[in-house]
């Protein structure tokens, strides 16, 4: 679980690098299709640690 979270902390980090970029250029952060990838490797992992969360505590019960 440690390596989930640390992995989501670095592709967070990569997805803020990135809007914070796009809106120095000017791009609306929903036209720029890497702003929008980065973006869904971020949800997905999000939703891996909540499924790994949600698995813990039902093996617990």
């Amino acid at each position: 679980m440690h390596h989930l979270l640390h992995k989501y902390e670095e592709e967070k980090r990569k997805l803020n690098e990135l809007g914070s970029k796009s809106l120095e250029q000017g791009i609306p952060l929903f036209k720029n299709e890497a702003v929008q990838a980065q973006s869904r490797k971020v949800d997905e992992l999000i939703v891996q640690f909540h499924q790994k969360k949600v698995g813990r505590g039902q093996q617990l019960l």
